[in-house]
């Protein structure tokens, strides 16, 4: 998909709009009469560059056999242009299809899976597949049944997503998106709207770079030969390395909480030593002392506290 294609995507940023933070999508609101079921899916969960997309599509319970008919499927089987000219049929019906994604930006993973205590990846797609279900029942649609392409434990997460909405039915099972025309739609709505944020990735590093000349090598080095993103790509590994600042580290578009960009960094960024000066002092303050003072570190000596063999 070329910079201007991706820019036609309408769940994708706007040209020259970096992905800083996650956000939600809506296409417009189905106006046919429900119960409507629902697909979920997602895109980009192993690569190591861009967003994690999770997509989900919807129609109302009535209208499943004319699903069928319209050639939805597992995306990663699909064509580029296959998948674009679907997401198009997706818009195409505003009475009895909708859809909608949340992107969740490369900085929001990482920072995610680095704080303490982490939130993992996992339970990251949980948070955003709640918030698609609960944002399309919020729309004033009644959906019935919902099926859910595999995360982790299928039993426990089917139970899960059963106690956050009672009175409807959910499926959970692997390769939903090949059982399901409706976790198929989704799961191109997904997979169209990762590619174009990043086949249209804008650095936000470069906008914020005054000096030419470093723009120009930064400009050099993140070429948009990215590879299929996931890090077993030598094209995807190329890439990482070239993009590498021995001293600000990689782009934004990099997840930095991946083992592979780890490893790069301890091998090839400059090493950095935190010193909190205020900390160094409060040890200090504790540590034992030498000679007669063995034993007593400068509190214990300052506030005049000594030993005691016996009572």
């Amino acid at each position: 998909m070329s910079r201007t294609s991706a820019s036609l995507i309408p769940s994708a940023p706007g040209p020259s709009s970096p992905l800083t933070n996650s956000y939600t999508y809506h296409s417009s609101t189905p106006t046919a009469p429900g119960p409507y079921i629902l697909g979920v899916d997602e895109a980009g969960r192993g690569p190591v560059l861009g967003p994690l997309v999770y997509g989900v599509a919807y129609c109302p319970v009535s209208w499943k056999t004319d699903l069928e008919q319209l050639g939805f499927a597992d995306s990663k089987t699909l064509t580029p242009e296959k998948r674009a000219q679907l997401l198009r049929v997706l818009n195409s019906d505003h009475q009895n299809l909708g859809w909608s994604v949340r992107v969740i930006s490369p900085q929001a993973i990482s920072a995610g899976m680095l704080r303490i205590p982490p939130t993992n990846l996992n339970k990251q797609s949980q948070d955003a597949t709640v918030l698609l279900i609960r944002d399309v029942l919020q729309r004033g649609l009644q959906l019935s049944e919902v099926y859910v392409d595999a995360l982790g434990n299928t039993t426990t997460y089917e139970a899960y997503l059963s106690s956050q909405f009672p009175g409807i039915s959910f499926t959970v099972t692997t390769k939903a998106d090949s059982k399901f025309k409706i976790v198929g739609a989704a799961s191109v709505a997904a997979k169209v709207t990762r590619d174009a944020c990043v086949d249209g990735w804008t650095f936000e590093e470069l906008i914020e770079e005054d000096d030419n000349v470093a723009r120009n090598a930064r400009e050099e080095n993140w070429n948009r030969e990215f590879g299929s993103g996931y890090p077993s790509d030598p094209k995807t590994q190329t890439w990482v390395k070239n993009s590498l600042d021995p001293t600000f580290g990689f782009p934004s578009i990099v997840r930095f909480s991946w083992t592979t960009v780890k490893v790069i960094l301890e091998k090839s960024a400059h090493s950095v030593q935190w010193i909190d000066e205020g900390q160094e002092s409060l040890v200090k303050a504790f540590e034992g002392g030498k000679g007669r003072e063995k034993d007593r570190c400068i509190v214990t000596k300052d506030l005049g506290i000594q030993s005691i063999g016996t009572l």
